[in-house]
């Protein structure tokens, strides 16, 4: 009786482990799923990569995107929460939200702070500068040699680069996002505004002629970026399960037709890079 007994208090307890083994092996994100809860969707105001529609619900190629894997996933339930892009990582870390789905470049340093999906996309940069380019401003170079000042967001890819470049921390102005950028050009705050080529040519538009979008191409090729879509290291199971799931649905007709309507092109297709390749070398 009493060996009975012993093996099976034994076998209780090993399926015990098991069981807790499992449950350790699932992220926080893994269990509001499973729980029922919707998947937080971060981001910031930036159009057209992610932002909110008139009732505050997710638009932008980058969140049509991100639907569009969940649902090949059978999510359907998710909740924006819209933040300032300076607050996305620390939101993210902090358990605000789930996923950033902001249309954040992968570099080193960020790399280190989060967990990214393998690219979704790639982006070049741009400044926007008054009508005509007066001060001729193209390249982070010409902010060093021209004495001028250069606008950009607070937290953006951008910020890193012109260090890289040598332009002083006093001629970089930081704000918080895309409308504080043009509103600093437009008042002659700032000689250019240093952001994705998507946005400047949206705020170009919003300016109402005022101002105009260099040639991303005088733009060093290293400022080239890949996209990803930001998720804790504590969720890396559930992350897996995404890359699986993009790898099917990344340049599908599916996805093509959700992103169009935002300019998202094959021309912005990453291709073959890969997220440990830009990690080392962005």
């Amino acid at each position: 009786m009493k060996s009975r007994f012993l093996t099976g208090l034994f076998a209780t307890a090993v399926m015990t482990f098991i069981v807790a083994a499992t449950a350790s092996q699932a992220g926080e994100l893994s269990d509001r799923i499973a729980s029922g809860e919707p998947v937080r969707l971060g981001f910031a105001n930036e159009i057209p990569f992610a932002y909110p529609g008139e009732s505050g619900e997710p638009k932008g190629f980058v969140n049509a995107y991100v639907l569009g894997v969940l649902g090949t996933m059978g999510i359907d339930k998710v909740e924006p929460v819209v933040t300032e892009w300076g607050g996305l990582i620390p939101g993210l870390n902090a358990n605000r939200f789930d996923i950033i789905t902001g249309g954040m470049n992968i570099l080193k340093s960020r790399c280190e702070n989060m967990a990214f999906s393998e690219p979704m996309g790639t982006m070049g940069d741009a400044f926007i500068v008054p009508k005509g380019n007066p001060k001729g401003i193209s390249n982070y170079q010409d902010i060093k040699d021209k004495d001028g000042i250069l606008v950009t967001g607070a937290g953006y890819n951008s910020v890193e680069a012109a260090k890289k470049e040598g332009v002083p921390d006093d001629k970089v102005m930081q704000v918080p996002g895309p409308t504080e950028i043009l509103a600093a050009v437009k008042a002659g705050r700032a000689d250019a505004g240093a952001v994705t080529f998507f946005t400047a040519q949206n705020l170009a538009k919003e300016s109402d002629g005022a101002l105009e979008v260099t040639d991303p191409n005088a733009l060093p090729e290293w400022t080239k970026n890949w996209v990803g879509i930001g998720f804790r290291e504590a969720d890396r199971d559930f992350l897996a399960k995404f890359n699986e799931a993009q790898a099917k649905y990344l340049g599908s007709p599916e996805m093509m037709k959700a992103v169009e309507e935002y300019g998202y092109s094959e021309a912005q297709l990453p291709g073959d890079v890969k997220l440990e390749w830009v990690c080392a070398n962005r």
